[in-house]
Order: C-alpha cells, then structure tokens, then sequence
C-alpha cells in the first residue's frame, strides 16, 4: 500500500507548489516564491475552470509533487479532446524514487477517465533528464515546439 496521495490542489498548497516550481535552474529565473499573489490569482482563475486539474501528491502531510492536467476539446482528429500536461515537478528529496511515474501515469489514466485519445506535454529543450523519463513512458518527440514571451 501507497502512502501517497493524489489530490487536487487546494489553497494552502501554493506555498509547496511554488516552491517546487522555484527548486531548478529556469525556475530559479522565472518563479517569485516571496510574492504569492499572482499564484493566488492564478489558482483562483484554475479552479474556476472544469478543464484544468492542478494536482499535489501528498506523502503523510506534505506536499512531494505537483503537475497540472489541461483537457482540450478539439475538432482535429475527429472532434478528439486531448490533454496537456504541465508544470511537473517533484520535491527534491522524493527525485528518483518513482513519484515521477506515479504522477504521470496518474494523469494518463485521468485523461483516458474523461475521454482524451492523446496525451501530450512539452519539456524544455535543457531538460535532458525529463525528455529520457518521458521516452522511458511511453511518449515521443513527435513535434517541433516554439513560444513568444508576451
């Protein structure tokens, strides 16, 4: 038996969250974990929405790991919805032991839950490590992504 939980965030989860989001070299560079009030307004506008699932997986009390599922509906693929997974992280002291997986494979069965037929993510290019865990997964490298900073 698992002593981990899967659950959605809640609010006073977004300490832990972003913390995480903080603990690596781009999150260092974008994330603000002594200003928690764009995550506050950003957790209030996810909640409000049926289509995404901000995730914690919880070891006793505390919070090891984080991801957020997006489901799409779409027209492309024969009306296919398909789901994003983003912001995946997992406390440093839980690297390495199978969170990873747990959290992902958790998500794959989420989207197969509510009627996706592909699952996708994307992981920066520096991200070596991630790109050999999510090939070790099951996904592939199939597309070319690209990003404007607005």
């Amino acid at each position: 038996m698992s002593d981990l939980d899967i659950r959605p965030a809640a609010h006073a989860d977004i300490p832990a969250i972003v913390a995480m989001l903080a603990d690596d070299p781009l999150g260092a560079q974008r994330e603000s974990p002594d200003d928690l009030t764009p995550y506050t307004a950003a957790f209030e506008r996810l909640t409000g929405d049926p289509h995404q699932h901000l995730v914690v997986a919880v070891r006793g009390e505390r919070v090891v790991g984080t991801l957020q599922l997006t489901i799409i509906p779409g027209l492309s693929r024969r009306g296919a919805s398909r789901s994003i997974i983003e912001a995946v992280r997992i406390h440093t002291d839980e690297r390495g032991g199978g969170l990873g997986t747990q959290l992902i494979e958790w998500a794959i069965s989420e989207s197969r839950r509510r009627g996706c037929q592909l699952v996708q993510l994307t992981s920066d290019a520096t991200r070596t490590d991630a790109h050999r865990f999510y090939k070790r997964l099951g996904f592939e490298a199939s597309h070319v992504g690209f990003k404007m900073t607005l």
